[in-house]
């Protein structure tokens, strides 16, 4: 940046005595026509690219000193002492000539396209330079050490170029300086101590940058600083308590880095000139100082991202604040709490921006809600265990334009409070369980730009009133009970850039002016009851990248206009009726990226879809029609036949037998003889698994239409009837759609006479994700998961833990997660399996979450928890940590007990050391050719693709369930949490800019 604002006051006077004489200035000669600084600058515009003609003044008609930009010293006549050309587009690199410009005390080129080593400015001349400010340029290469000589300097901003190497330890020369700004630069290397020796500053700004190390002590020497920015680096350690006696202090931004330890209690009282406090995105822990509310002056506090614990203190004495993020911490609050801290929250009128997500908060939503300021903007309250209605109060809050209540219980309908927000511009009310129909109302609501209410219970149809919406660019009803058809006035939302309508019983057909909402980017219509044909009109879609129109009864040929797409990258049309020609271009060139499976209609010569050829179109020959003429009754004697016989069979009274979604006190009952019939007398051809006390089979039972998969317990090994009964006691009263469901079981005796027990599950045709994490022998090499699925597994495992810690009567504990026992259902959706040595809580109401069950813990080497070998007991923090594990080799592609991790080196502790700067050292190579798409995307000038910040907070939570301390870790509930909340940001949804991610995209980039 450049001269901050807190400086803005000091430059101007600076500025205002230089210029009107006032000051110590020897003037050797008195010279009205100083050549050589013409020279100078004349040698400066012919060197400079100039588009806008803003040196048009620059001519020897006129006298130099009153060309633009250049102002003469009011004493020394001729002479030139400011250089001020800020913002007026222009570039190059800079000549030498400048450094003749021996007066020269203020030279200000910041906000151009200068580009170049600053070596060449030849700043050895510049003596009586005092303020250099180069910022917001293309500058590259080292500060160089010539620098130093200016040794008058005030004020050097370097902020926004690209600079790199470390900050020069000759720097602590300039004794003068006031204000010190290299942000946003790729500066490496540790603060160097000898800055202190600047000991008048009352700025420094080195945010954005690689800096490591810890911050020095020395810091709190500068009695007069009112700015400290350092946030955005790799610094470590602990934040110096000398630092909160900085007394001046204005501006603390220490966001961004990898600080630890506890803040001190007092440091409201010691920071009492405070206004900003930024310490997001570290690793600081335990309470929240109350003092902070003593801070008067404070207008931002930014603490999010930590581990905070405890209440939220009342901030009710910060009259100026405008802005609170206390998000992704472990903050709690409840109705027995009665929200004190919302309470003063309502004293600040000024408050524009509240932000509490993915915290621990519970309860209701206090009807307090409504009194908060007028001024309130944003308010998120996503992420956390809020429950009961939402105040009709908060329609109160008429200003608001981003409101986030996502990922909560709250139920009710959204008319009583939602009409009144008119300036709405993005509401997220996804993950909760809102009822009634989608009111028209929203229609009203013409600012907005992001409308997301999925997996919410809204039903019937979908308001026509939403093509109203013409800003809207993001609209998200998946996961509903709608019903009806998608009105056809969506076509109306010309910025529309993502349209989400899964899984939300929709029918009728897709409106044929879809393709008018030219600006598309992702449609998902999958798993409805659309029928009719695939729209040509989607041809004009012309930013189209993926088209899911998969598990609905559309018919007719794809249209060939989606060959001609050429974003369209991902199609998946499956499990339809469509039939034809296959298109072979576009897309249709990379198998890998289409779905088509489920029709059976299809045809044609593209290569890789395995699909018949289309029948030849000419002529048949009479043979084959006289063929034909009698093959044809024949055909149809037969079907009324077999339809005879089946109408007959039917009427005979059968065993009632059924798929039960869970297990219940009665099973449907099957023999010995029903199993070795169904998997052809446990033939090794459908052997498809085998574990420490079992084998498992591929079948078909006679009374179902449907394969199954049975689990045969080998009762010869010790433990393995023990294994039965806990599996079948583990699935008792359990339903869940991301675990495996348990038909029934079988307790016989088999063709020897021996004991036989078996459980008999729902087939998972897609087999385990260790087989696709891990590919052996010839296994096909298309078998690879992309990002977007690997979070859906991840997102389907922690649901179905969440379910099992939090959820069921009495909390059970898996003991034994690891990708082997995740199974994938034929929509590549997760389920968890193999409960043999799964653990229940003996008493639920005396232990909390994380307590040790009194039954000892088996596993899984290399997932365990380390706890297990101390204590040997089972607890929730166990699978935790297992799923930590599963996550980490979901990344990586490599197993925990890999070869390369033996001695110290775990797959935490190597995740750990390459976190977050250099995770492409690590990732699994398949991730890597996305995130190579997404590097090109970053070289094409598109903005935060997403798989970055995806891949961050992915890894970011598997370390936090990895932590050595169980008490250190998440629980399932917050880690499905955030999981949802990940994938929302992998499938279009906001991104927020982090520094993690600028410093990923600039590494990945020189990387590839």
């Amino acid at each position: 940046m450049s001269v901050t604002r807190l400086s803005m006051v000091n430059l101007l006077a600076f500025l205002l005595l230089l210029f009107y004489g006032a000051g110590n200035i020897n003037c050797s000669t008195v010279n009205h026509e100083n050549s050589r600084d013409m020279r100078s600058l004349l040698d400066f515009k012919a060197a400079t690219n100039d588009p806008t003609d803003a040196l048009r003044s620059w001519d020897r008609s006129v006298h130099y000193c009153n060309w633009t930009g250049v102002i003469c010293s009011s004493l020394c006549p001729g002479r030139v002492a400011a250089l001020q050309l800020a913002g007026q587009s222009l570039s190059g690199e800079i000549t030498p000539s400048l450094g003749n410009l021996t007066f020269l005390k203020v030279l200000n080129l910041s906000s151009n396209g200068f580009s170049g080593q600053l070596t060449p400015l030849n700043l050895n001349q510049l003596h009586e330079l005092v303020l250099l400010d180069l910022s917001s340029n293309s500058f590259q290469g080292t500060i160089p050490d010539s620098l130093m000589n200016c040794s008058k300097l005030q004020y050097l901003v370097l902020s926004g170029n690209m600079l790199e190497g470390p900050i020069p330890k000759k720097i602590g020369s300039l004794y003068n300086l006031l204000g010190l700004g290299l942000s946003r630069n790729n500066l490496i290397g540790v603060i160097p101590l000898t800055i202190s020796n600047s000991t008048q500053l009352e700025q420094l700004s080195l945010e954005e940058n690689q800096l490591g190390g810890s911050i020095p002590d020395v810091f709190g020497q500068w009695s007069k600083m009112l700015e400290l920015s350092v946030g955005e680096n790799r610094l470590s350690g602990r934040i110096p308590p000398s630092i909160f006696n900085l007394t001046s202090l204005q501006i603390l931004d220490l966001y961004a880095n990898k600080l630890q330890g506890e803040l001190l209690l007092d440091i409201g009282d010691t920071l009492p000139e405070i206004i900003i406090f930024t310490l997001g995105q570290n690793i600081l822990e335990g309470h929240i100082p109350a003092s902070l509310g003593n801070a008067s002056r404070l207008q931002v506090i930014d603490l999010s991202s930590n581990s905070f614990v405890g209440e939220i203190p009342t901030f009710g004495k910060l009259l100026n604040l405008m802005n609170m993020n206390l998000g992704y911490n472990m903050l709690e609050s409840s109705e027995s709490q009665r929200w004190e801290s919302l309470y003063g929250l309502t004293n600040c009128s000024n408050l524009y921006a509240l932000t509490l997500d993915s915290n621990q908060l519970q309860g209701a939503i206090p009807d307090l809600v409504g009194r908060l300021s007028t001024k309130l903007r944003r308010l998120h309250m996503g992420g956390n265990n809020l429950s009961g209605i939402v105040p009709l109060s908060l329609a109160n809050l008429s200003s608001i334009i981003d409101l986030d209540l996502s990922n909560n219980n709250l139920t009710g309908t959204v008319e009583g409070w939602l009409g009144s927000l008119k300036n709405l511009q993005s509401l997220d009310l996804h993950g909760n369980n809102f009822i009634g129909s989608i009111p028209p109302s929203f229609g009203n609501l013409s600012e907005l730009t992001i409308l997301s209410l999925a997996q919410n219970e809204f039903k019937g149809h979908i308001p026509p009133t939403l093509g109203k919406l013409s800003q809207l660019s993001r609209l998200d009803l998946s996961y509903n009970n709608l019903q009806g058809d998608i009105p056809p006035e969506i076509s109306e939302l010309k910025q529309l850039i993502a349209l989400y309508l899964s899984s939300s019983r929709l029918s009728g057909k897709i409106p044929d002016d879809l393709g008018k909402c030219q600006g598309l980017v992702t449609i998902q219509m999958d798993h409805n009851n659309l029928t009719g044909v695939i729209p040509t009109s989607l041809g004009n879609l012309l930013s189209l990248y993926m088209l899911n129109l998969s598990y609905n009864d559309l018919s007719g040929a794809i249209p060939t206009v989606l060959s001609d797409l050429q974003l369209l990258s991902k199609l998946d049309l499956s499990y339809n009726r469509l039939q034809g020609a296959l298109p072979r271009n576009g897309v249709f060139e990379h198998p890998a990226n289409v779905s088509l499976d489920g029709n059976q209609g299809l045809c044609g010569r593209a290569t890789g879809f395995h699909v018949p050829s289309c029948p030849d179109a000419s002529p048949r020959t009479g043979r084959h029609y006289r063929l034909l003429t009698v093959l044809i009754p024949i055909i149809g004697f037969l079907s009324l036949a077999l339809l005879t016989c089946f109408i007959i069979h039917e009427k005979i009274p059968q065993a009632t037998f059924s798929l039960l979604p869970s297990l219940r006190e009665k099973f449907p009952r099957v023999s010995y003889w029903d199993l070795a019939r169904a998997t052809g007398n446990f033939s090794e051809i459908n052997l498809i698994g085998e574990g420490s006390y079992s084998s498992v089979y591929k079948g078909k039972l006679r009374q179902v239409k449907t394969e199954i998969a049975v689990k045969i317990l080998d009762l010869d090994i010790p433990g393995a009837e023990g294994s039965f009964a806990l599996e079948c006691k583990a699935l008792r009263g359990i339903r869940h759609r991301n675990i495996v469901p348990l038909i029934t079981e079988c307790s016989a005796i088999d063709n020897k006479g021996n004991a036989f027990r078996a459980l008999i599950y729902a087939f998972m045709p897609n087999g385990n994700l260790d087989t696709w994490l891990h590919h052996q022998g010839n296994q096909a090499a298309a078998r690879h998961l992309s990002l977007a699925q690997r979070i859906n597994i991840a997102i389907n495992i922690a649901d179905a833990l969440d379910y099992l810690h939090h959820d069921t009567w009495r909390p059970i504990i898996h003991c034994d997660l690891k990708p082997s026992n995740i199974l994938l259902d034929i929509h590549m959706n997760a389920c968890l399996g193999d409960f043999g040595i799964a653990r229940f809580y003996i008493d639920s109401k005396l232990r909390t979450v994380g307590d040790s069950s009194s039954i000892a813990a088996n596993g899984t080497l290399g997932y365990m928890a380390p706890e297990y070998a101390e204590s040997g007991h089972a607890s929730t923090c166990g699978d935790v940590y297992s799923f930590g594990i599963v996550l980490l080799e979901m990344l990586t592609g490599k197993r925990p007990t890999d070869h390369m991790f033996r001695n110290e080196l775990t797959i935490v502790r190597f995740v750990e050391t390459n976190f977050p700067d250099h995770i492409l050292n690590f990732l699994d190579s398949c991730l890597l050719d996305e995130c190579n798409d997404a590097i090109n995307q970053v070289a094409a000038g598109l903005e935060n693709p997403a798989i970055f910040q995806s891949l961050l907070s992915l890894l970011r939570i598997a370390l936090l369930c990895t932590r050595q301390s169980p008490t250190e870790r998440l629980n399932m509930r917050e880690v499905a949490t955030q999981m949802h909340k990940i994938n929302v940001v992998n499938t279009g949804g906001r991104v927020r800019s982090s520094t993690s991610f600028k410093r990923l995209v600039s590494w990945a980039s020189q990387w590839s």
